[in-house]
């Protein structure tokens, strides 16, 4: 539930100049569900430091419907492929119903723009209706910028990448019912629309399978999604305990606009532990498994590295450093505290995916990634961090990734 850069080479650096950080909370309807908050945020340090008593306490919060916590952060950075670029991450959450065990639904966005007139702006979308019955699901990202692609299989290298430009627009709505506490099913469309496809720049061979796949100057995936959802989280900016699963079928179809025929299964699972389990630091692990089932995808809809809905799937790589028909990724991070009211805190991580060859679609690879970052707490209502990691990869790939919400 994160944005994040992924120019991931030797000199990245990408560091935050003069950043501002706000987080708010408003009310509209009576109190319901009221509860002492804890901890200390971004918000209180300053209320402190300018011994600005205007908000009142912000130590008790009742949960209320129409409630809004809101957590701002716009920062600087600067990468070798991007150089300079302006960011603005925010997110929003809010409860459409004053139960107890009310999910939190959740809007989080982000803009940036690059001194190579690079756009970056997706907005994701988990809402809510009253009594958990039903969840909509949002995903529309609109991406105007150069990126390289370095071929198909887990065997590629840095130093035959091929800088491609286009402009992408991705649509996803999915609606799920309950059908008992915490499982949904539900149906969805997806659209994923690239074109002005070009080629920019090549480096050694410049992804020579790009070609031999099939280029184009213009894609067009278009289709409906069978979705089935398992979720006990409560607060999906920063999950404490419990479940999650969600297992997405894809079939596109020409009759409704897409290229080709082709189908996609994508199964995302989570489990959160409390470790020590009296304590407020987190074990989690991921699985992401994204596979094409039959037909030809367009190569620019193939399964890749941080090509999830969050882009976050491979820490320590850069964006589309590994592509193929299909993607198996694991993922464990511990989450830990570093002061006790809970302003900071630190994680370290270690994954692994695998993508296939092409034409064979045989696994031949496992890539490794490692790190350790830094959580500065936000808004404490919300429960929502500023991320900072720093990640590893082999061959001395590496570089900073930077988020609002935990990474999975």
């Amino acid at each position: 539930m994160s944005y994040y850069f992924h120019f991931l080479y030797k000199r990245l650096l990408l560091f935050f100049c003069g950043i501002a950080m706000f987080a708010y909370s408003g009310a509209q309807t009576r109190d319901s569900v009221c509860k002492v908050v804890p901890g200390k945020d971004i918000l209180d340090i300053l209320h402190h430091t300018l011994k600005n008593n205007r908000f009142g306490s912000r130590d008790t919060v009742c949960q209320k419907t129409g409630r809004l916590h809101i957590s701002l952060v716009p920062a600087a950075a600067y990468t070798l492929v991007t150089r300079w670029a302006v960011v603005m991450a925010a997110n929003g959450a809010f409860y459409t119903d004053e139960r107890k065990d009310a999910n939190l639904s959740l809007v989080n966005t982000s803009l940036a723009y690059t001194q190579n007139k690079q756009i970056i702006f997706p907005i994701h979308t988990t809402i809510w209706t009253k009594e958990n019955k039903l969840n909509l699901l949002g995903d529309w990202r609109f991406y105007q910028y150069p990126q390289y692609t370095y071929g198909l299989g887990a065997f590629t290298h840095t130093s035959d990448a091929l800088l491609l430009n286009f402009s992408y627009i991705t649509i996803r709505e999915t609606v799920l019912k309950s059908i008992r506490p915490d499982f949904f099913a539900g149906l969805g469309y997806s659209l994923d629309y690239h074109w002005n496809i070009s080629k920019l720049a090549t480096i050694g061979e410049g992804a020579p399978s790009y070609d031999s796949y099939g280029a184009a100057s213009k894609t067009v995936s278009s289709g409906v999604t069978f979705n089935l959802l398992y979720d006990e989280r409560r607060n999906p900016i920063n999950p404490l305990a419990g479940y999650y699963g969600h297992i997405v079928y894809r079939p596109n179809f020409t009759f409704m606009g897409s290229d080709n025929n082709w189908q996609s299964l994508l199964i995302d699972l989570r489990k959160y532990f409390f470790l020590p389990g009296n304590s407020k630091n987190i074990l989690a692990f991921w699985s992401y498994n994204w596979l094409t089932l039959s037909g030809k995808p367009p190569y620019v809809d193939l399964p890749s590295t941080a090509w999830d809905e969050y882009n976050n799937v491979g820490r320590g790589y850069i964006q589309s450093r590994f592509r193929g028909n299909n993607l198996l990724y694991l993922e464990s991070e511990y989450r830990f505290q570093l002061l006790k009211n809970g302003l900071l805190g630190g994680v370290v991580f270690v994954n692994a995916q695998s993508v296939s060859e092409w034409p064979s679609n045989k696994f031949d690879r496992i890539l490794p990634g490692i790190g350790t970052g830094l959580r500065i707490k936000m808004n404490k209502h919300s429960n929502t961090n500023m991320c900072i990691d720093y990640g590893f990869g082999i061959e001395g790939s590496q570089g900073i990734f930077f988020g609002l919400g935990e990474m999975f």
